[in-house]
């Protein structure tokens, strides 16, 4: 029996979020800065005899039995990217002949967690199937195709930074232009510099998934009403990309801190269910004992939320945060994109 596994790491949205979406990258071209951590979403694919199709997401203890003969597969209910991922593959580079397997997969974050779960988890199933059939696919032929499974086929908001950083993995500055044109520029980050940031970052998961689409909607129509109060927070946003790659690059931490406070009041009056009271008031408390700035990653409403810390307070930082009803942990990067290998 042939199987194969593959795993894609989740990211951290440093800053400018929300200016990979359409239509504000399509009109000014957008600029994101992330980077990748070692948590990750896998993948296993194994080759059954059975004529079915058999879906197991372990972390959700969801899973899918489908007879062969029914594909293409509905797009409706649990485990939708699942099915839209074998569909692609099956139509694009299989000339429409389902396959008897068996797909598994689990993630280390919970949807809706701000760190790009559900593009990570397409990603690192196209990786397995890259390897499955021998495709030999290009990370940005792999980032593309996830986001046209997502975005296309499945109809979900969102914006493109998420597939590039868990297809390319580590710190990347990306440029979103029309057209569906994207460039990744890695980022040659000195050692000490991500110490110190592993030493200071702290991540806090609010206890809350949110849907991000309804929130990138509301981005989506403020920015087709050509709202000012939402069009310069984007312009801003961008704007502390561009200033805070360059601080990272130098090591400045008194700039990068002060553009990602800035970056994150911005976000906020880019749509109304970004933030609410429960963010507020754990964010004014870790502010209050010691943090010196946050914001959260991704498209906000929950999920989690960055904070850059001194580490001398940081014990202060987790004990407050503690009685918000999250939890907090601590950030280590990964150098590393998606991956595969063949199981013997």
């Amino acid at each position: 029996m042939r199987i194969v596994r593959s795993r894609a790491p989740l990211r951290l949205g440093i800053a400018g979020g929300g200016t990979d979406i359409s239509p504000y990258c399509d009109e000014f071209t957008g600029y994101v800065l992330n980077a990748t951590i070692d948590r990750y979403a896998y993948c296993t694919i194994e080759e059954t005899q059975d004529n079915t199709v058999h879906f197991f997401a372990a972390d959700r203890e969801t899973e899918m039995v489908l007879k062969i003969d029914d594909y293409p597969f509905a797009l409706d209910g649990a485990l939708e990217l699942h099915r839209a991922t074998y569909n692609r593959i099956i139509k694009d580079f299989n000339k429409n002949k389902p396959i008897s397997i068996k797909v598994v997969t689990f993630s280390d974050a919970p949807m809706g967690s701000g760190l790009g779960a559900s593009s990570t988890l397409v990603v690192s199933m196209i990786k397995a199937f890259d390897e499955y059939l021998r495709l030999n696919l290009d990370d940005y032929q792999i980032a593309g195709l996830a986001y046209t499974i997502e975005r296309q086929d499945c109809k979900l908001q969102g914006g493109r930074q998420d597939q590039y950083s868990a297809t390319f993995g580590g710190f990347n500055f990306m440029e979103f232009y029309d057209n569906g044109r994207v460039l990744v520029n890695p980022l040659r980050i000195r050692n000490w510099i991500k110490c110190e940031l592993e030493s200071s970052l702290l991540l806090y998961y609010t206890g809350t998934s949110r849907v991000s689409g309804n929130i990138i909607d509301d981005q989506s129509k403020n920015m087709q009403k050509g709202e000012s109060i939402c069009m310069e927070a984007m312009h801003n946003i961008k704007k502390s990309a561009l200033v805070m790659k360059e601080s990272l690059l130098k090591g400045d931490f008194c700039t990068f801190i002060e553009h990602l406070n800035l970056g994150w009041e911005n976000k906020k009056k880019s749509a109304k269910m970004i933030s609410n009271q429960a963010i507020d008031e754990a964010f004014m408390a870790a502010m209050q004992s010691g943090a010196l700035g946050g914001k959260i990653s991704g498209a906000g409403g929950g999920g989690f939320i960055m904070f850059f810390v001194n580490p001398s307070k940081r014990s202060k930082v987790v004990e407050v945060l503690s009685k918000f009803g999250g939890w907090t942990s601590n950030c280590h990067f990964s150098n590393e994109g998606s991956q595969c290998w063949t199981v013997s």
